[in-house]
């Protein structure tokens, strides 16, 4: 009889750690790994940019750690509820003391020998509130995974807005560069004039003074350029030292296609991550009101106890049964109205989490039709800048062209060259602000 309770007792434990072997290996395969060791230089794509940075970062892999921490809390409360087995050994030496009875005026004393116990004791408890707690347990679960895909969505928006912005402020760099180029050919070639007598110094000046303002433009471009790619590296999680070498084009991921596909695509308040969230807090308040009406219900309990004694010497009296089993039932009478109130409390907050899904569900319609209106607006803001650029760029070209043969005038070129300046500011803001309405109707809708 002991070895088949023990027995059963034994194999109940095996099953259940079984169950949670299962659920953490499935937890831990779903983590996002990272690799040993971080190449010296990387060339990246921007889909490769944020697969890798989902794949390394250290803050997602926090997120992922979160579930799996869910998993070890449900395995937590499941196991509470699970048979309980300790062992225990304990030993008493009386130093000789001997015991006296007295029966019918004769005295007998009795030896009180060293004694050596050990036993095993089990118990199980289960009540209603254990139940509903595994339930809400699953609900954390399904949260956690719901957080940890909101910071993967995010992540891979920010690397796009990083990754982009590096790809702008290059290409800003480079039209600099051939500007710069072609106004140092004009200072050349009118510090010439004044050598010869045919321009006057104040017109090298001029030339000279926009030289230099090119330049710091140019200095000031490098500086954004090396900032835009150490956030880059920053959500990579990769060393400073690490070359990066972005193999995509602003042609190629800023394209009319991708715009029109995302503008195309039906909102689906149920693929909202926010939306989800909401639904899983409605459920959680549920369970909460169960959890708290199960207050009044009864727990259940069963335990077992076995101890074998052993006396080293004669005598000895064993007074204790070695096999026990208690059954109980518990059940609450009265606690003041502090059941009832605390009932009361949860069906409050489930109120008011439902009041917040039917608000948020009816925000979410005009916060599409406003997401997509931005997006709609970046996108003809961006075409327009872009063909202001090569406006710009033309005029610049023109006014070079007309200044080495004398068809225009020094303020002319001036005003040329910074209409270029300004157009490749205006250029630079136009393609962040498309980037950023993308990523934001992307992480609405829930596109990667």
């Amino acid at each position: 009889m002991k070895k088949r309770i023990l027995l059963t007792m034994v194999g109940a434990l095996v099953i259940s750690a079984t169950t949670f072997a299962e659920d953490h290996v499935m937890a831990a395969a779903k983590a996002p790994k990272s690799d040993s060791q971080t190449p010296k230089s990387l060339s990246l794509s921007l889909q490769e940019a944020q697969d890798y940075a989902v794949k390394q970062n250290r803050s997602l892999r926090n997120s992922s750690l979160a579930v799996q921490e869910a998993y070890a809390q449900r395995w937590q409360t499941i196991a509470s509820m699970l048979p309980q087995v300790d062992g225990s050994y304990s030993y008493s030496n009386y130093c000789g003391y001997s015991a006296t009875m007295t029966m019918m005026g004769n005295e007998m004393k009795i030896d009180m020998p060293n004694v050596g116990a050990w036993g095993v004791t089990a118990s199980l408890g289960i009540n209603g509130q254990g139940i509903v707690g595994v339930l809400l347990n699953n609900i954390a679960i399904d949260m956690k995974k719901i957080a940890l895909e909101q910071s993967e969505t995010q992540l891979r928006g920010s690397v796009m807005s990083s990754y982009v912005s590096v790809l702008a402020l290059q290409s800003i760099a480079g039209l600099l560069d051939s500007s710069l180029v072609n106004i140092q050919d004009l200072e050349k070639i009118t510090q010439y004039a004044v050598e010869a007598g045919a321009a006057e110094q104040t017109t090298a000046d001029q030339i000279r003074v926009r030289v230099n303002t090119l330049k710091n433009s140019i200095n000031a471009q490098k500086r954004s350029i090396e900032l835009a790619t150490n956030s880059l590296k920053v959500l990579l999680d990769v060393p400073a030292e690490t070359e990066l070498t972005l193999t995509d084009s602003i042609e190629g991921v800023l394209t009319p296609e991708s715009i029109l596909n995302l503008l195309g695509e039906n909102f689906v308040i149920e693929n909202n991550l926010n939306y989800q969230l909401l639904q899983k807090q409605v459920e959680l308040a549920k369970k909460n009101v169960h959890m708290a009406g199960w207050a009044y219900g009864p727990t259940l309990s069963v335990g077992y106890n076995y101890i074998d004694q052993h006396y080293y010497g004669e005598g000895g009296m064993r007074m204790t049964p070695p096999n026990t089993v208690q059954v109980s039932v518990r059940m609450p009478l009265w606690s003041s109205g502090k059941r009832a109130a605390g009932v009361v409390e949860k069906k409050i907050a489930l109120e008011e989490a439902k009041n917040t899904l039917s608000e948020t569900t009816d925000n979410l319609a005009i916060q599409y039709r406003q997401l997509c209106y931005n997006l709609t607006n970046a996108y003809e803001t961006y075409t327009n800048e872009k063909d202001n650029i090569d406006v710009a760029q033309r005029v610049f070209a023109s006014a070079t062209n007309k200044y080495k043969y004398g068809a225009s005038s020094n303020m002319e070129l001036t005003n040329a060259s910074n209409d270029l300046i300004n157009a490749q500011s205006s250029y630079v803001q136009a393609i962040l602000s498309l980037v950023n309405a993308q990523v934001e109707l992307q992480k609405f809708l829930n596109n990667k």
